[in-house]
């Protein structure tokens, strides 16, 4: 038995015992859960870095002043908020000169609002015509007018007036001086309620002032000096006989 017994030990002894199972080392772990945290931390950072700078550039376009544009009279835009430039290029539309289109449109307007009115507009349209004057001239023209009494003239007369500017040409001498030739249809009701209507040829003489472009005047233009008077004979057929200026040289601006 004993010889028995010492085989089978002998033969457990040569069977295979497998392999144990091999466990990483407890330090490892410790250094590969720093490794985290160290690539933890440096993100953090990142992170805080690109947040400081966000908020720094939000504090900055919050506390830029709003954008402010202005349109003038000329349709210019100009940003308010913005400062000018220290460095002139080119003239500004404030200094430049009135065009010849500019002028004729000017003078034709003044004619329109000073020759063409009725009693229910008599005080519309001469308010209009005087604020186009200089103030020297405007206050002279007050006076006449209230000298005369057109306004109750016209208004007790019932008296309407139609003009038809017939030719306006500018001065060969002064480029801001102008001679227009002009037909008023004048309609007055009598005391015996009959109308009568006379049609007045007229030489109108017109100076221009050039003063500084506004908003309230984009034109920068001004009546300097007017004066009409009536005409008479050839000339007075002359300029019956011509069409209505309204009609023709539209394009051009300025009759020649």
């Amino acid at each position: 038995m004993s010889k028995w017994n010492l085989w089978l030990k002998q033969k457990r002894t040569d069977i295979e015992v497998p392999e144990k199972q091999r466990y990483s080392r407890y330090y490892e772990h410790d250094g590969a859960l720093r490794a985290y945290a160290n690539r933890a931390m440096v993100l953090a950072f990142l992170s805080a870095g690109v947040a400081l700078i966000a908020v720094g550039l939000a504090a900055y376009v919050r506390l830029q002043p709003p954008t402010v544009i202005r349109v003038d009279g000329n349709g210019n835009a100009a940003n308010l908020g913005k400062a000018p430039s220290t460095v002139s290029v080119s003239q500004t539309v404030a200094e430049a000169d009135p065009t010849d289109l500019e002028k004729y449109a000017f003078v034709k307007s003044f004619l329109d609002h000073y020759e063409t009115f009725a009693p229910s507009t008599i005080n519309r349209n001469w308010a209009d015509a005087l604020n186009m004057m200089t103030s020297n001239l405007r206050h002279q023209a007050v006076v006449n007018l209230r000298k005369e009494n057109r306004v109750g003239n016209v208004e007790d007369g019932q008296m309407r007036c139609e003009f038809s500017l017939r030719r306006l040409e500018p001065s060969q001498e002064d480029p801001l001086t102008y001679e227009a030739f002009g037909v008023k249809e004048v309609h007055k009701v009598g005391e015996d309620h009959s109308e009568t209507t006379q049609k007045i040829v007229s030489e109108f003489h017109i100076r221009l002032v050039a003063d500084r472009r506004s908003r309230d005047n984009p034109s920068g233009l001004l009546i300097g000096e007017f004066w009409e008077q009536p005409i008479e004979g050839e000339r007075r057929d002359l300029i019956l006989q011509e069409a209505p200026l309204e009609g023709r040289n539209l394009q051009g601006g300025v009759s020649r």
